[in-house]
């Protein structure tokens, strides 16, 4: 059991920002995006990436619209250096992407990342050291001085020597590594001085990046300090203020929109969120999340299928299955009233009309994903699912009792069984229980003919294999059916077409009664609605426990049954020779 957490945890200390701006206002405009997969996300995979899965995901990369990509820590190993070289030297970079490294603030590790880039395009040199207290006192053993000292000289290091490549286009960032632990006035110190060593102007801005290395408090804070340092940091015009969000309390995407909202207008992140720890900001839930408020993200993922492939085979991490918008079972639903609210969604939706479906907040067609997973089936599945379903992948519309007596055959299969029913084993169900019932009843044939002002029928069925005749007349065909049959009547009739032209076939539903009230629904389905009804017919009466049992004893022990001494309002039962 958990004890009192309050002689060991202490919450964050709240900035001092009374009159804070960012909870009026609204995300109007995608940041600049900023993918950090093949660093921050290769270095917290179990296995990290060979030059080759790296290669595939980069590529990846660019084809979702990704310009700034961090593809590496080159100074830290031969394999990273080595794949920025490889970039480079095979000219595998779009001329419209820029490719970002990471180094410490020391000069050796410089000098090899500014090394790794020579001859690049376009490149930034991430320059990160850590600020907060605890670092300096507990990690570095520095003094605030000692560590402003140390980024002014890397960022100066830097200068002279991108100075000397003038053929690359080069750009710095700064992180303040542990800046949500950072005392303010600390923060926008290191900041200015940065800044002003880098020599920022309008026209040649650095990128100061406030991560939330470690998250230790609620969006909302983050959102403050990150306001706090958008109305005091110095040469704000000649500023990238950028965020990277770690997802400690797991509310990363959250701290990142609000970020945003704050003054914030970049984001560094992975796609699915893979980085140290817990991981950092899920940049795909955080696009999309712009996309359902109509803001254009400018990264394309109507493909997520591909991008989950891509991003699985180079990582070896598998996308959860209720993973915003990504994952297999996110626009899934199994829950009855869940499957009701989205079919009639469905159903009232026009061409061209707002996005307006229950439970679906997101169309699943805007990233390449079909509507046939939307309601899938299982124990805790309702009619409405079920419905779906059977009408989406096979034509057939289901009335509403006979939604409800089906869901409920549903039901106990799932529970005897277990597991979900997919639309393939739905529809095999819903066959075996109503359209392929082998006894005790069985259609072969049947012939019309008339009588006065009737209609007659010849009936040819099989009662437990053996062949029968049956004739009756009624007002018309179904209902002289229904009184060659005996012992049931109809309480409702429906009839509907599934499919289009060559393949049309006629579908027929009877809601049948017994006498003492016993109900059950049938169904036949034939390219001739009347064969068709007479199928349903048979269907229902198979599924009727009363009306087998009359048959059994009134009418094949006895011999035969006679509802009425002529043949003008009755029924009669042979054996065929």
């Amino acid at each position: 059991m958990l004890t009192d957490p309050s002689s060991k945890y202490r919450p964050f200390p709240p900035v001092a920002l009374a009159d804070r701006q960012w909870p009026n206002r609204t995300i109007t405009q995608a940041p600049i995006w900023m993918s950090t997969d093949l660093r921050d996300g290769n270095q917290a995979l179990f296995e990290p990436m060979n030059a080759e899965r790296k290669l595939r995901l980069f590529r990846t990369l660019c084809d979702i619209g990704f310009k700034e990509i961090e593809v590496a820590f080159p100074s830290a190993s031969q394999t990273d250096f080595d794949f920025v070289r490889r970039l480079i030297d095979e000219a595998l970079i779009p001329h419209d992407v820029t490719i970002e490294v990471l180094s410490h603030a020391r000069a050796p590790l410089l000098r090899r990342t500014v090394e790794a880039l020579q001859g690049a395009r376009s490149a930034i040199v991430h320059i990160v050291n850590a600020t907060s207290q605890p670092f300096r006192e507990l990690v570095l053993g520095m003094s605030r001085t000692e560590v402003l000292t140390m980024a002014v000289d890397a960022v100066r290091l830097v200068k002279q020597l991108t100075a000397d490549q003038p053929q690359t286009r080069w750009r710095l960032q700064y992180s303040l590594e542990t800046f949500t632990a950072t005392e303010p006035d600390f923060a926008v110190e290191v900041c200015d001085a940065v800044s002003a060593a880098w020599g920022a102007t309008p026209e040649n801005k650095i990128i100061l990046n406030l991560p939330s290395s470690v998250e230790t408090a609620t969006p909302n804070v983050y959102a403050d300090q990150i306001e706090w340092m958008h109305r005091h940091i110095a040469r704000r015009d000649s500023v990238i203020l950028s965020v990277h969000p770690h997802n400690d309390r797991g509310t990363a995407v959250a701290a990142a929109e609000l970020a945003l909202m704050a003054g914030a207008e970049r984001v560094e992140g992975c796609l699915f969120g893979n980085g140290e720890r817990t991981g950092n900001v899920d940049l795909v839930t955080l696009a999309l999340n712009l996309y359902t408020q109509g803001v254009a993200p400018g990264l394309d993922f109507s493909d997520i299928n591909a991008v989950v492939r891509d991003f699985e085979a180079c990582t070896g991490m598998a996308v959860p299955p209720r993973q915003p918008y990504a994952g297999e079972l996110v626009f899934t639903a199994f829950s009855g009233s869940h499957q009701d609210a989205i079919k009639k969604g469905f159903a009232a939706r026009q061409p061209g009309s707002v996005w307006n479906v229950p439970y679906l907040p997101f169309d699943p067609a805007d990233v390449g994903r079909g509507y046939d997973a939307v309601i899938r089936i299982n124990s805790q599945s309702g009619k409405g699912g079920i419905a779906h379903l059977l009408e989406s992948h096979y034509g057939v519309v289901l009335p509403r009792r006979l939604q409800i007596e089906f869901s409920g055959i549903v039901q106990q299969h799932s529970d005897r069984h277990g597991g979900e029913i997919g639309a393939e084993a739905l529809w095999q169900l819903f066959a075996q229980t109503y359209l392929h019932p082998a006894k005790p009843l069985r259609y072969l044939s049947h012939q019309l003919f008339e009588h006065t002002q009737d209609q007659g029928i010849q009936l040819q069925i099989k009662w437990n294999g053996e062949p029968y005749d049956l004739t009756g007349v009624g007002n018309g065909p179904i209902d002289a059916a229904v009184q060659a049959l005996g012992a049931v009547s109809v309480r409702s009739y429906e009839e509907r077409s599934t499919g289009s032209g060559g393949d049309a076939m006629a579908c027929a539903f009877v809601e049948l009664a017994t006498a003492n009230g016993q109900t059950a629904y049938g169904v036949g389905m034939d390219g001739n609605i009347v064969t068709a009804s007479i199928k349903a017919l048979i269907s229902g009466c198979n599924r009727l426990a009363n009306v087998t049992d009359f048959w059994q004893h009134h009418v094949i022990e006895s011999g035969g049954f006679i509802a009425d001494s002529t043949p003008t309002a009755g029924a009669a039962v042979n054996p065929t020779p």
